[in-house]
């Protein structure tokens, strides 16, 4: 068994897209998934799975939430070495001067195209500021992530490629949780 961490995206906000934490644990255990944990309401699961593509654990996520639930949700899974890789390879820890309560993770579905990457690479919000590597943007957003235009649907639409965004805290508790499973 391999331990994954799936992040879903757009659930449990302002009423809309509600999954309680326990049906989507009881959905997931009639799967095969084990050892399941959820971090808030947020749609951050923990879980240990059969060795397989991450793409698939997505698939399979995303289609049984709308069998059972009746809704698309997009569905991000990564391998708990992956996210610590993730975690590890922030820029902005190096910086003393950006306090981690102002950093986030916006992780993408998949590597974008390069083409993409150089449309937006010289884009300047300051002073928020994003760095990406390979399928992690790592954003600073001092005014808080509420307020900076660098969201989501701005990386995806600049990027085409899927994304979700977790604040620091919630990148490393997710970890925590992952290496309990160990």
């Amino acid at each position: 068994m391999m331990t994954y961490i799936s992040i879903l995206r757009g659930i449990n906000l302002g009423g809309h897209k509600t999954i309680k934490m326990e049906a989507l644990k009881k959905m997931l255990s009639q799967l095969g998934f084990a050892a399941i944990h959820t971090y808030i309401q947020s749609g951050n699961i923990v879980y240990q799975y059969k060795k397989t593509d991450t793409k698939k654990l997505d698939f399979l996520i995303k289609e049984q939430i709308e069998i059972v639930f009746g809704f698309d949700v997009p569905v991000i899974t990564i391998t708990i070495n992956e996210f610590k890789k993730i975690r590890n390879s922030n820029p902005f820890l190096k910086d003393k001067l950006k306090e981690e309560s102002f950093l986030h993770v916006s992780f993408l579905a998949d590597k974008p195209a390069s083409e993409n990457l150089n449309k937006i690479i010289a884009v300047n919000y300051l002073p928020d500021e994003f760095k990406i590597i390979d399928k992690a943007v790592y954003l600073f957003c001092p005014n808080g992530y509420g307020k900076t235009k660098l969201s989501n649907t701005f990386f995806e639409n600049k990027l085409k490629v899927n994304a979700t965004t977790r604040n620091w805290k919630t990148t490393n508790e997710l970890i925590s949780m992952a290496d309990t499973q160990v």
